[in-house]
């Protein structure tokens, strides 16, 4: 598979080559920001090095450079997503998934942009608490149940709105180690019904939030004028959005979601249109017009800051377990799941090595092996030869010096 023409013209990475300058020039951009940006402009160039490759048939070289692995860089991320995706899928359980959106209203942008870490990790909390607090009551489930939750903090247009997308198994274990099937789930598939989630949603993430601000532990953003209590009354009288989704058919759609939203970045490169001196131009869906595809533009700098906006603080998880599914409960609860459901217990996954692993993820991922050449297919061999330090500005010299080497 010839995977160059699938790469896209323009990219994350030109409009910082293009706008970077201007934008570090404004000011007010924070280190981390700053660390992030240069690792997504260097991604991929001689400025961190590389390696060269030879084949041992044709004698075809390939220079290869070395990846940011920064977790915003749309270019990178495919094999680590690809091996969280296999650990899922040996993970599911033959059940329905339920899928459930939490969303926090635009009036937070401001305060997430002074304390990000604080509001996304409440954003997962209420959540949890929610979805825990609709399953231990008898009426509609009454067991223990398990959440995969993935941070977005991004529109389609770049602009800040956190929201977290939850996939739930549709069920759960009960103190007797029995499997519960959700009571009244609708022909629609609502696990449990929205309106009333949005509401003790409203209520717990709140009630953190306000204990957070007695305590002195927010800052408070300069553009916020009215007192603290009415804007909190204001926000107990707002429709907080709270949206369930159909359910997964099966769990190949549960993978497939899996591999399309948890390794996401704010955009990608092929949304991309155009470049000129001045504007950014891609693509977004309209979702208040049915997700219509629409055009875009923007000042290089303001989509840079926008882009900023979901960069995450340092360290911080955008992808969490709960319930059965949290790593502290994941093998004894999932065991006693499939017990219950009458399954046969999961085969235990061969071990390999990290190298091994990586190899035979490529392998399924490209459709050939990572070592055949692309030039002459499985005839010849791929040898690393020679390694490219970084910020080699001539490597079509070393590549030459590989080639005498053979």
């Amino acid at each position: 598979m010839d995977t160059r023409a699938k790469q896209p013209r323009w990219e994350v990475a030109g409009v910082i080559r293009r706008f970077g300058k201007a934008f570090r020039a404004q000011g007010g951009v924070c280190k981390h920001h700053l660390r992030t940006l240069s690792a997504l402009e260097r991604c991929r160039t001689a400025a961190l090095g590389g390696h060269i490759d030879v084949c041992t048939e044709c004698g075809a070289v390939r220079i290869s450079y070395n990846s940011c692995r920064n977790r915003h860089c749309p270019k990178c991320g495919g094999l680590q997503r690809e091996l969280w995706i296999q650990a899922r899928s040996e993970e599911l359980l033959p059940v329905k998934y339920y899928h459930v959106v939490f969303t926090i209203p635009e009036q937070f942008n401001e305060w997430c942009l002074y304390n990000p870490a604080f509001c996304y990790d409440t954003l997962f909390k209420a959540a949890w608490q929610t979805l825990r607090a609709f399953a231990a009551d008898a009426k509609w489930l009454g067991a223990r149940p398990g959440a995969t939750m993935v941070l977005h903090t991004w529109g389609q247009n770049l602009n800040l709105h956190p929201h977290a997308h939850c996939i739930v198994p549709g069920g759960g274990l009960t103190p007797q180690g029995q499997w519960q099937s959700p009571k009244r789930a609708g022909s629609r598939g609502f696990l449990f019904p929205v309106k009333a989630m949005s509401k003790v949603f409203r209520a717990i993430y709140l009630r953190h939030f306000s204990q957070a601000y007695r305590q002195g532990l927010l800052r408070k953003p300069p553009g916020l004028k009215a007192p603290f209590s009415q804007w909190r009354r204001e926000r107990f009288r707002q429709q907080w959005v709270v949206y369930a989704k159909a359910p997964f058919l099966g769990p190949k759609a549960v993978v497939e979601y899996l591999g399309r939203y948890t390794h996401k970045v704010a955009i990608s490169n092929h949304r991309i249109t155009n470049l000129d001196k001045h504007r950014v131009f891609f693509r977004y869906k309209d979702y208040r017009q049915g997700g219509k595809p629409k055009n875009m533009s923007l000042q290089g700098t303001e989509f840079l800051r926008r882009f900023c906006l979901h960069i995450l603080p340092q360290g911080f998880r955008r992808m969490r377990h709960y319930g059965i599914l949290s790593n502290f409960h994941k093998a004894q609860a999932l065991h006693a799941a499939r017990v219950a459901l009458k399954v046969e217990p999961a085969k235990p996954a061969q071990k390999l090595e990290p190298a091994e692993q990586r190899e035979k993820v490529l392998e399924q991922f490209l459709g050939h092996s990572p070592h055949d050449c692309p030039q002459c297919g499985a005839k010849g061999t791929i040898l690393r030869v020679a390694v490219i330090p970084a910020s080699c500005r001539d490597p079509p010299e070393p590549a030459r010096q590989a080639v005498q080497f053979l």
